[in-house]
């Protein structure tokens, strides 16, 4: 699901073929008959099933990690993958060098004030990971390197950096790292006048923030099954943390938060559908944690605070939320007094308080705006945003005391930008624009939203990006991405890499399917536990409108999407094998009726109000209705690519493994089904830049390949030396 930045030359963009000129080419990715047989799974069946349910599982066995013959397993899988895609590897070196001559390599992010300093992020030609910077009070000052994480990497196949916070002082930085994708962060204390490691007993967080005395250290550690349920407090030189609070309920989980102000510290306890929140004063590290409001179900508040008063965004009494104020002395529900109504189609997703100023964004027909209200008059102004599809949220905006507001915004045709608005005058600067390499042009493109017809009469939305010169005449291919999980909305972002798609004639669209939060708390609703299913035909609705209006036909179609949206794709098949020509399954949640039914495993038991407790008969037999591996049958699939990685905590590997060996068994077509596994990484893929541009590359490969467009060479891109 993340956006990924890349581009492409003028002459490429004025000689590319038309898909209408190569409609007649498509033909099947071939499997070549002198590669080995695909790996054939060892079957170990084990009975599994609750309620007396008894399924025989003969892939149960994969699960066992260490067990030598599940790595050989993979192994044979990862060898065959790349023995059918040989032929190809010129091609996706070609493309990977086309996607990367779009990158401009050495960049620095656009720089913003905290406490005194200017902080931004840089990278360096040729090198992965981005470099921390400050500058001392103006951005002539010298440059001090904070952290370079390039430096963290060395010898490492793996590295992420999570919680990165300054102390109040300035002296002293807090973060944390994985090393091998697994999402195991350990814990890091960085003198930064020294430039030396403090050493501390804390070892893994999930995460942390300071306290004002530049000393204390509140922080949050998982259990087991990754769910963050402890919360913890250490003063530097201390023998240890001292633990505060344990989550016992397996619905919540903890996390740490301090107020925009700087004043207030937060305990958030929270489920995905009920809130809790508990405060400190920020210069009171050892005092006693105050309830701010006892939790309540199906009740969510998040609070922020200015002056004396508690800013609470609210779904009490109002579905898409409202905002209400609380004292502090005596923040109760019967204390809160409505500062900004709820209202009907509109959904207050984030409220930030400035110290003469709030900004509240809100979303609307599935897309974002601002809004800037003034405490004094209560007078109001809305930041103009001018496409019909993009994705718009508030940047790094540090400072409490300030009259402008930064904000991000990119559109699929609109590279990512930084824009600075000036509350006063109400206009806008634009501060940065991701250079995109070889004269990109914009205006050649064109987004449109649409809306698809669902089977039960609800209006799906659906984002479309083309060229303009690519007639809609049902000849042109398309890639069609979604999601729709969790209230997640999956707002039409730029990708440098979707211009290979493009300019190869491709439409790109993106569906905005129940579940996901696009049009508010109840789309969500509408696409969770016992609705889920509307998830899936919200796609195939989509699918269906795509050809119906003839952008496509289902013989050009690639669908494709990750976790939660491997879940979708691998359900759709299920439900419409013919829907597409080529399915695309990233890190897939397609295990689920397994999975959900072993509470040890990471996220399961707060996540049975997304998918269901299969500990009750009626969401057990529900979830058995749609889980992919449950329903895999003796029928023809499309040519399929699973990917995932060995150390992924959130989907384990084993899901796409599973499903890839019963479909190998079970499925009547001879389409080629491909499974890869990065060894070396975890749930989001490879973690440096050049790496994951890798895996993108071979993504666009095989479904070019598949859809028999790797012989046409538009362009020849310019040389661009490869990374290693």
């Amino acid at each position: 699901m993340n956006s990924k930045l890349f581009l492409l030359s003028s002459l490429v963009l004025l000689t590319i073929a038309l898909p209408s000129q190569a409609a007649d080419k498509v033909a099947p990715l071939k499997l070549d008959p002198n590669v080995a047989k695909p790996p054939v799974a060892p079957r170990h069946s084990k009975t599994v099933g609750l309620h007396g349910d008894k399924i025989e599982d003969p892939y149960f066995w994969l699960r066992e990690k260490q067990n030598p013959e599940v790595l050989a397993h993979l192994k044979a899988e990862n060898t065959y993958t790349a023995a059918v895609m040989s032929p190809l590897q010129g091609f996706e070196d070609s493309l990977y060098r086309e996607m990367l001559g779009r990158i401009k390599q050495t960049d620095v992010s656009a720089p913003y004030r905290q406490r005194g300093y200017w902080l931004y992020q840089r990278t360096e030609e040729g090198k992965q990971y981005a470099i921390f910077c400050r500058k001392k009070g103006s951005l002539e000052a010298p440059e001090e390197v904070v952290l370079n994480v390039n430096e963290l990497a060395q010898g490492q196949k793996f590295m992420a950096v999570n919680s990165f916070v300054y102390s109040d002082d300035n002296a002293l930085l807090a973060y944390s790292t994985d090393v091998n994708g697994h999402r195991d962060y350990d814990f890091h204390l960085k003198d930064l006048a020294t430039k030396e490691e403090i050493k501390t007993p804390i070892g893994k967080v999930a995460d942390l923030e300071w306290a004002a005395d530049n000393k204390t250290i509140f922080f949050v550690t998982e259990d087991e099954a990754k769910r963050s349920n402890r919360f913890w407090r250490y003063t530097l030189g201390e023998a240890k943390p001292t633990l505060l609070y344990e989550e016992k309920d397996e619905l919540f989980e903890v996390e740490v938060s301090r107020s925009r102000d700087r004043k207030i510290l937060f305990l958030g306890i929270a489920s995905s559908r009920t809130t809790e929140f508990r405060f400190l004063p920020a210069d009171k590290p050892a005092s006693e944690w105050q309830v701010l409001a006892p939790r309540r179900d199906e009740v969510k508040y998040f609070p922020e605070h200015r002056d004396d008063l508690f800013y609470l965004r609210t779904n009490d009494g109002a579905k898409e939320f409202r905002v209400v104020t609380a004292p502090v002395a005596s923040p109760g529900v019967d204390h809160w007094k409505e500062l900004i109504p709820g209202k009907s189609g509109l959904t207050i997703e984030e409220f930030e308080p400035f110290a003469d100023h709030a900004v509240v964004v809100e979303r609307a027909e599935g897309l974002v705006g601002f809004r800037i209200i003034d405490y004094e008059n209560r007078s109001s102004a809305r930041i103009e945003l001018p496409e019909p599809a993009y994705l718009a949220a508030s940047e790094f905006n540090a400072e409490f005391a300030t009259g402008t507001f930064r904000f991000k915004y990119e559109s699929p045709v609109t590279p990512p930008s930084i824009f600075e608005y000036d509350i006063a005058s109400r206009s806008k600067k634009l501060l940065k624009q991701t250079e995109i390499l070889g004269g990109y042009d914009p205006t050649r493109y064109v987004v449109e939203r649409v809306r698809a017809t669902a089977s039960d009469g609800k209006k799906v939305p659906l984002d479309i990006v083309r060229r303009k010169d690519v007639p809609v005449d049902g000849k042109a291919p398309c890639w069609l991405y979604g999601y729709g999980s969790y209230g997640i909305s999956i707002d039409p972002s730029f990708s440098s890499n979707r211009i290979s798609l493009l300019d190869r004639g491709f439409f790109y669209a993106i569906a905005h399917i129940r579940g996901g939060g696009e049009l508010g708390e109840a789309w969500h609703d509408d696409g969770r536990m016992m609705t889920k299913k509307n998830t899936f035909t919200d796609f195939v609705a989509c699918a269906d409108f795509l050809v119906e209006k003839k952008y496509t036909t289902h013989e050009r179609m690639v669908i494709h999407g990750g976790s939660a949206g491997g879940l979708l794709i691998g359900a759709t098949i299920n439900l419409r094998p013919d829907v597409a020509r080529v399915a695309i399954l990233d890190a897939p949640f397609v295990d689920v009726l397994n999975t959900m039914s072993d509470a040890t495993l990471p996220l399961t038991t707060g996540e049975y109000i997304e998918w269901g407790n299969p500990n009750k008969k009626a969401e057990y037999d529900y979830i058995k209705t749609y889980s992919p591996y449950d329903n895999v049958a003796a029928k023809n699939y499309p040519t399929m690519l699973l990917f995932t990685s060995l150390n992924d905590s959130q989907v384990p590997y084993w899901e796409p493994a599973k499903f890839a060996a019963k479909l190998r068994a079970m499925k009547t077509d001879k389409n080629p089904l491909l499974f890869k596994i990065n060894l070396d990484a975890g749930h989001g893929g490879a973690s440096g830049r050049f790496d994951r541009l890798r895996e993108v590359a071979f993504e666009y490969t095989f479904g070019l390949a598949a859809l028999g467009l790797t012989n046409d060479e538009p362009h020849k891109p310019s040389a661009t030396a490869t990374p290693k």
